[in-house]
């Protein structure tokens, strides 16, 4: 299988998983603090990857080189995770989600300004028709719904949190300088770490960890493990062998991978007519999959 190929099966899976952390993160969001709570994810995923790194490409001293590169991209992704929790504080989970599916084409903004990769007509046209089979999910095929939106202060902090996000992507194939994934993973998740840790110190001392319901730390730990550790590797892989646009396109599946989770915790099914809308995030991936002509 063509590393492509693959780049492109490892943002499959990233997708799932990242869908993961929406559904159980819904259930914790008002029962500890975002910086808290994403110290502790980020402090996790890195023991869990360091280990990874032990037993596989072992430690490189070429990896320590410019150890700034984490510091920036573990504060993007930091910075990314905080504002999405400060977000949803005040913001419905539906204009939050509206304002995710822009994440893709401003990575492609970024890829353009970044590493001067450039977005073809039918990568512009798949990036369409993925956008608006998100939000056809996303607003659960209900036009008066979409009409309803409006930016309120909970999505402009999202925003804010999904520039990040898209910048990030463009960043990792700028800065990595031939580290395997696992161990530029392990870097970015340790400053990511240190980051939320000076940030948050205040929240995290507040929070009464011992008290914590069960739901919490199972949150907890898929966060850690799934939702970072494991969607961190997979990104870093899919960054270094597909344009940053096509990578992010894949969080169009998210609503999706949403759906599904939803239906496995036993939330209900969605009405059929939202089959359309995954039918064009469907298309869009098959017109992401095909090679561009030269």
């Amino acid at each position: 299988m063509r590393p492509q190929a693959r780049g492109h099966l490892a943002m499959l899976l990233f997708s799932a998983l990242v869908a993961g952390s929406f559904s159980l993160g819904t259930i914790v969001a008002n029962e500890i603090a975002p910086a808290a709570i994403n110290a502790a994810r980020f402090a996790i995923a890195a023991a869990v990857i360091a280990a990874v790194v032990s037993v596989t490409t072992g430690w490189s001293r070429a990896a320590l080189v410019a150890p700034w590169r984490y510091l920036l991209l573990g504060g993007l992704f930091a910075l990314y995770f905080v504002l999405m929790f400060e977000g949803l504080k005040t913001a419905p989970a539906v204009s939050t989600a509206a304002v995710f599916t822009l994440t893709p084409i401003l990575s492609g903004l970024f890829g353009w300004w970044l590493l001067r990769q450039v977005t073809t007509p039918r990568m512009a046209l798949a990036l369409s028709v993925g956008a608006a089979g998100a939000l056809w999910v996303i607003f659960r095929a209900d036009w008066s719904a979409l009409g309803r939106f409006a930016l309120g202060r909970g999505e402009a902090i999202y925003f804010l949190g999904c520039v990040a996000h898209a910048l990030y992507t463009p960043m990792v194939r700028r800065l990595n300088r031939g580290e395997a994934p696992v161990l530029f993973t392990c870097g970015t998740l340790v400053a990511g770490c240190v980051v939320l840790t000076l940030f948050g110190w205040s929240d995290i001392r507040a929070t009464d960890w011992a008290g914590l319901r069960p739901i919490v730390w199972i949150t907890l730990i898929y966060l850690a493990l799934m939702a970072s550790a494991a969607s961190f590797v997979l990104l870093q892989y899919a960054t270094l062998h597909l344009p940053s646009a096509k990578v992010m396109a894949y969080t169009y599946l998210t609503p999706s991978w949403v759906i599904i989770w939803e239906l496995a915790l036993g939330n209900g099914a969605p009405p059929p007519l939202i089959l359309v809308g995954i039918a064009l995030t469907v298309l869009a991936l098959f017109l992401l999959l095909r090679d561009e002509a030269a």
